[in-house]
């Protein structure tokens, strides 16, 4: 396989999937206008994308152990396709509900199937180059989001939104050539453990945005249930093998701390920006463009450093940036939009050199037969992190609507603050442990 042309095509597929995400915050007013719905009706159009696109990412991921990756991508872009021109013509909210969700059924396969690829057919060497090009088209399609989202509602209609996603039917026939074909392997799909996995994913997810105990016992319920089926399913969904590997769980568990400052972050700058200093929502996007586009533009460097260097320590300077921008934010929030800016200059390159080193540590960590499911459980567990944070920055902030919106901003940061120095913890331990092993193998 010919990575220096595949994985930049990849990467532009994965930048349509993921800004289809951002997109569509800016053009929920005029949504909510033109179908006459509640807002609380009109969040469940990035709610339900989120939480159908994290789930179809771990799903993708498994299924490639079996079946060839040509096949699966060939699978998840049509739907997405088809689906982008359901939500081209939808008038009514069911409509552009169904489209949405049938979106987040399609773009699962270019996260899911992407870090895969990379490790399954890139060498150990080169591999944190590949996937810093992947995190380079997830930082841009945070960046340049709501730009594209906010000029494309105001001149064509948030029906001209899905157009966008139609670019990804322009890059399939190109991958199906380059990439590598592969015989399917024999093996089961564990089809009850996938669907304990979705209902884990979304009862726990709806417990905390609809704020719903019934939802809660539900998750709590099929968790239970999921135990107890991998200890009898032979071949589960979920791979008991991964949670029995410590360094793994650990991983685990920086993955979810990354993602949580990282969206809950992305969700804060905007309110914070308008709230607090009243700059438009093309005033904002234009304000997060500078950052993103830095980012982009040090991953080529970022990758080659980490193929150098090792990925914990890019991991360490990673949540070493992120500590201080949300000390500095948590401090001066105040002072002018500009430190927002400022922050977010180095805020969004430490996110993208910490998730790829995350994510090119995981694969070197990984054996081969579980690189699919070790690699889409590790997406399924970031994705999850990233929805949860959304969801709980909202509830702090509704829970302190009696305070300043500064301070209330202020305490959410702070919050922010101390999970980055939970997260450094676990990597510290990793990385003791990680370093204790090797010696123990050395003697």
């Amino acid at each position: 396989m010919n990575d220096k042309i595949v994985m930049p095509v990849w990467t532009f597929g994965l930048f349509i999937v993921i800004m289809n995400t951002t997109m569509f915050n800016v053009s929920i007013p005029g949504i909510i206008e033109d179908l006459h719905i509640t807002a609380d009706l009109a969040s469940w159009i990035i709610s339900s994308y989120s939480i159908g696109y994290a789930l179809s990412t771990v799903i993708y991921s498994r299924l490639s152990d079996t079946i060839p990756i040509r096949r699966l991508l060939a699978v998840g872009l049509t739907i997405l396709g088809l689906s982008s021109v359901i939500g081209l013509v939808a008038r009514d909210f069911s409509t552009l509900l169904t489209a949405r969700i049938l979106q987040s059924a399609g773009a699962g396969a270019m996260a899911g199937l992407g870090l895969v690829l990379a490790s399954r057919y890139i060498p150990g060497e080169r591999r944190g180059r590949a996937i810093a090009i992947i995190s380079m088209g997830s930082a841009m399609a945070f960046g340049l989001g709501p730009i594209v989202g906010g000029l494309i509602s105001e001149y064509f209609g948030w029906n001209g939104l899905f157009a966008v996603t139609l670019l990804v039917l322009a890059i399939l026939p190109v991958l199906l050539r380059l990439l590598p074909r592969e015989n399917p392997q024999p093996g089961r799909f564990d089809l009850a453990g996938a669907a304990l996995t979705v209902v884990n994913a979304a009862s726990l997810l709806l417990a905390v945005t609809q704020k719903s105990v019934v939802w809660l016992l539900i998750g709590v319920v099929s968790l239970a249930a999921h135990v107890w089926h991998l200890r009898r399913s032979p071949h589960p969904f979920i791979n008991p093998e991964l949670l029995h590997r410590p360094g793994y769980r650990k991983l685990l568990v920086v993955g979810f701390c990354v993602l949580v400052v990282n969206l809950g972050n992305l969700f804060l700058m905007p309110l914070v920006l308008a709230g607090v200093f009243d700059q438009s929502p093309m005033t904002i996007g234009l304000m997060l463009a500078p950052g993103a586009i830095l980012s982009a533009t040090l991953t080529r460097f970022v990758g080659a450093w980490i193929d150098r260097y090792g990925s914990v320590r890019f991991l360490m300077i990673g949540h070493g940036l992120l500590a201080a921008v949300a000390a500095v934010y948590w401090a001066g929030l105040s002072s002018s939009p500009y430190l927002i800016l400022l922050g977010y200059l180095f805020f969004s390159p430490a996110i993208s050199a910490a998730i790829t080193s995350l994510n090119n540590e995981t694969s070197l960590g990984l054996p081969k037969h579980l690189i699919g499911s070790g690699m889409g459980l590790m997406q399924l567990v970031q994705f999850f992190g990233g929805s949860v944070s959304v969801a709980a920055c909202g509830l702090l902030l509704e829970y302190q609507s009696h305070l300043p919106p500064v301070l209330a901003f202020r305490h959410v940061y702070g919050l922010l603050f101390l999970l980055v120095l939970c997260s450094f913890g676990f990597l510290l331990w990793y990385k003791l442990s990680s370093t204790a092993k090797r010696e123990v193998s050395h003697t």
